[in-house]
């Protein structure tokens, strides 16, 4: 009896991965600008910072992570770094300033005019990442939040947002194709700019 009840709970769950997916489907031209104009800013020597919490911290190191390395085809390494992975810092910054201020204090160490810092939350309501949006701003860092179903604050704090219009699970799981969307753009856009025999050894365009 326990078991169909299981597996009716599993499709349930598969089902609603279709709603996230046709979410980030109409979002598709800014998923293609974001990465279009993070390939600009990091072959002009800006870098990405990235944060999030719980699942959403996996995620934009899971980004960070393609950018450093790679994602499909060789190319040059670019700076890409997730805040919540400095241990660390982020257990120093919480025992000395609260755990609402560990992002804006390494946002105002290491952000730079014309960084962008990418904010990964289902809730939208994280109040170290809005107090990391806030210090963003002082530093003249350009803010995106990929955030679970709008409007939240998140969302409309940052510069620009894409957000999911699924349930929080379901959203989170949207995050890793949007991420993976941004890279595909990302890379089209270094090889364009650098040619193929470039792109693989840092040069500029």
């Amino acid at each position: 009896m326990g078991e169909p009840q299981i597996a009716s709970e599993v499709t349930a769950h598969l089902d609603n991965v279709l709603p996230a997916l046709e979410s980030l489907r109409s979002q598709a031209a800014r998923l293609s600008e974001w990465g279009t104009e993070l390939a600009h800013r990091l072959l002009s020597g800006q870098r990405l910072l990235a944060a999030g919490n719980g699942g959403s911290a996996a995620e934009a190191q899971h980004l960070t992570a393609e950018l450093v390395g790679r994602f499909d085809a060789e190319r040059a390494p670019f700076s890409a770094i997730s805040l919540h992975a400095e241990t660390s810092a982020l257990t120093a910054l919480s025992n000395d300033y609260g755990y609402e201020e560990v992002f804006a204090r390494q946002v105002r160490a290491h952000g730079r005019a014309g960084d962008v810092l990418i904010l990964l939350s289902t809730s939208g309501r994280s109040p170290n990442l809005l107090n990391a949006v806030r210090a963003a701003r002082e530093r003249g860092v350009t803010t995106w939040a990929l955030t679970g179903a709008g409007p939240n604050r998140l969302a409309d704090a940052c510069d620009q947002a894409i957000t999911v219009d699924a349930i929080a699970a379901n959203a989170q799981e949207g995050h890793l194709i949007a991420v993976h969307a941004v890279c595909r753009a990302f890379d089209a856009e270094v090889a364009r700019r650098t040619g193929p025999r470039l792109a693989g050894d840092g040069a500029q365009p």
